[in-house]
């Protein structure tokens, strides 16, 4: 994001309303809003996803890859009114994305379109929604292209939605495509252009007859939650057109139905339209104040995203709840830790523009909030808050192994990895114990991919990135007993320690275990953490490379010289005896065994039972996913070397919405054919 410097004041007026834009992959969301800032007049010319000109998508690794890969945000005027559109990714590897956004969000255009593969993401898209009471419409793209009626898109389209879809339009046709549309609240006509505003004309019969059909349709579902209205249709009384514009406006603010427009974004129609019905029926920033400050009255402002920009550095992307926000203001970052702006800007697309103020509903960035974190409140005063994260947390499902090519610069990637982390919560860094690798985990392949350009781009990183390593370890079928002994002599004091061990197995996740039988002072007491110590040590790697885990060690007799006897001596003579006794002990490879719940849609379960079976995995059962009409959760227990790109061959059968969360539940023998590809690929050899 560049950071220009000329000043911008926040125009004067009623408080801005902000509207998420979102909606499946592809769906034409980013077009939606250039044909909006089109209409508004915030451009001069409509752009071309395609050209990639776009006010959206303006990142390098957006124009690289042809999709969304973070929010872009742009406000534009419209007869009056104050709009701030926020566009977020439609691809599942990047809806932390719309998490935060719609954190400040008055109302969400939903835009969908005619392809029944894309129902199981809009519903992921819808489900995000209603779990967080935002109110939303529908905006049904690409009707130019449609080759179904309307109402049966709608019936392809309505379970997805946990409330009614309702048509607020129904299309004019004209050689099977659709020329323009009916306004069923207004019952009035309009003929589409090109790229403009559409215009009014006189409905014919036909028009008439479907357009009373349909109005009716949607009065009838109005009046599931109107008496009066429902009292007014059983009698044949028409309604007064105020009653049905303000059960329209308080049912969709209620979250009791989702209103449904149509057109084409690519072409501009349909967009006049929405904009009068965003102007009349959005709600005002005071709903989600009240929503999110719990009905306290309070200024505070909303973190919905955070950035690092390469020469502005940290901006805290924040929706004003009320006041008015200053550049040099402290603010209390939940209410407690003060913090103070230092720069105060508004966001158009890739662009910042400095401001001195912004007030009540405006979306702005400030500079350098260190403390503050996406999905924090940032108030005015100290008070008492609680952190709200509406957000579910979304757990990663895909890791690779990173690193810098360069020992000198491990310092700047932990810096960079710490700054995606914050821009974007679903980014996880982690550090694996066994293993020594660093680990960068997020939602699939892309996400990954994106992260990895930013490092090498944004922070100009050359990085290393691999399959993780798995955890394996391995322990003993039998036991033996041995002698170690350490004896040197290179003049002066020599070293000499010697011990007798036996070592047994334990039963599967018992650990390691040291013991002591030692009497008669045969080795002194003094010496025997050290032998303990060797024994530790060397457990660490055994026969097959690996760590050793379920054994119990004993140290039952030894000797001691009184000059040459030493700790290290006697560590050393543990050693010993654990590298020389393993290999008697029938070393075998265990693996990690996890348990996997895997979210899919019901008509896909049967390809997903076949993938995890055909990854080793044990089946345990599957039941329908609570509160997901269509879906099912599959559990099963799976080698954690299958699990691994697991999500790739998931989301390839499930049309890009499969997800699995998954915990580590036990260690198992691993024999055969497939130990001896384990060993390979770890550059391994059998003992």
């Amino acid at each position: 994001m560049a950071i220009s410097t000329h000043g911008k004041e926040s125009s004067a007026g009623a408080a801005p309303r902000c509207i998420a834009l979102v909606g499946p992959f592809g769906s034409g969301k980013t077009s939606l809003l250039e044909a909006l800032l089109a209409r508004t007049g915030k451009v001069v010319r409509q752009g071309s996803v395609t050209d990639g000109n776009t006010v959206g998508d303006g990142a390098p690794e957006a124009r690289a890859h042809g999709m969304s890969v973070e929010v872009n945000i742009a406000d534009a005027d419209y007869l009056g009114d104050r709009f701030v559109f926020v566009d977020c990714p439609g691809s599942v590897e990047f809806l932390s994305e719309m998490d935060g956004a719609l954190s400040g969000a008055d109302l969400a255009i939903v835009v969908a379109e005619d392809d029944e593969r894309k129902v199981p993401a809009l519903q992921l898209i819808l489900k995000a929604l209603e779990a967080r009471a935002i109110p939303r419409v529908l905006f049904l793209n690409k009707i130019d292209r449609s080759t179904r009626r309307v109402r049966d898109v709608l019936s392809l389209l309505q379970p997805a939605s946990a409330v009614p879809l309702v048509l607020r339009q129904i299309p004019i046709w004209e050689e099977g495509l659709a020329r323009g549309f009916i306004d069923l609240a207004l019952e009035r006509a309009h003929v589409y252009h090109e790229k403009e505003p559409s215009t009014q004309i006189d409905m014919s019969d036909d028009d008439r007859l479907r357009e009373h059909e349909a109005r009716f349709t949607m009065l009838e579902h109005l009046a599931d939650h109107d008496d009066d209205l429902m009292e007014a249709l059983l009698e044949d009384i028409a309604p007064d057109r105020d009653m049905v514009f303000a059960d329209l406006v308080s049912e969709m603010q209620d979250g009791l139905i989702c209103p449904v427009f149509f057109g084409s974004a690519e072409h501009g129609n349909g967009v006049s339209r929405l904009l009068k019905a965003l102007r009349h029926e959005v709600p005002g920033v005071d709903l989600l104040s009240r929503r999110i400050l719990d009905k306290q009255k309070r200024s505070a402002l909303q973190v919905v995203k955070t950035l690092h920009t390469q020469h502005g550095g940290k901006l805290s992307i924040a929706r004003v709840l009320d006041g008015v926000v200053s550049d040099g203001d402290s603010l209390f970052v939940n209410g407690d830790t003060e913090t103070r702006v230092s720069g105060l800007f508004s966001v158009f697309g890739q662009h910042a523009s400095k401001l001195s103020t912004a007030g009540k509903g405006e979306l702005v960035a400030l500079g350098r909030l260190d403390e503050a974190q996406t999905g924090d409140l940032l108030c005015f005063e100290p008070c008492q808050v609680s952190r709200r994260s509406e957000a579910e947390l979304r757990l990663p499902v895909l890791a690779t192994a990173i690193a810098a090519a360069q020992r000198k610069d491990e310092v700047r990637l932990s810096a960079a990895l710490a700054k995606l982390g914050e821009e974007d919560p679903s980014l996880s860094v982690s550090q694996n114990q066994t293993t020594g690798e660093t680990l960068l985990s997020g939602q699939g392949e892309m996400h990954l991919r994106v992260a990895q350009e930013r490092l090498a781009g944004k922070y100009g990183l050359d990085i290393s990135a691999q399959t993780p390593h798995v955890p394996y370890a391995e322990t003993i079928r039998s036991g033996t007993k041995l002698r170690g002994r350490h004896k040197k002599q290179s003049g002066g004091h020599g070293q000499f320690g010697d011990v007798v061990l036996e070592i047994a197995p334990l039963p599967r996740g018992e650990g390691l275990q040291f013991t002591d039988t030692i009497t008669g002072g045969v080795v002194p007491k003094q010496y025997i953490p050290s032998v303990r110590e060797g024994v530790m040590e060397a457990l660490g790697q055994g026969p097959l490379g690996f760590p050793v885990v379920d054994i119990a060690v004993c140290l039952t007799d030894g000797s001691y010289h009184s000059v040459d006897s030493s700790d290290q001596a006697f560590k050393m003579a543990g050693i010993l005896a654990i590298r020389e006794g393993l290999p008697e002990c029938k070393p075998v490879l265990l693996e990690p065994i996890h348990k996997v719940v895997v979210a899919c849609p019901s008509d896909t379960t049967a390809k997903v039972n076949a993938i995890v079976s055909a990854r080793r995995g044990q089946l345990l059962g599957f039941d329908a996913r609570p509160g997901w009409p269509g879906w099912d959760e599959i559990q099963a227990l799976m080698p954690e070397a299958e699990i691994g790109d697991l999500i790739v061959e998931l989301r390839s059968a499930t049309a890009g919405v499969a997800s699995y969360v998954s915990e580590f539940d036990h260690m198992a023998e691993l024999s055969g054919r497939a130990a001896e590809v384990a060993l390979q690929r770890s550059g391994k050899q059998a003992a």
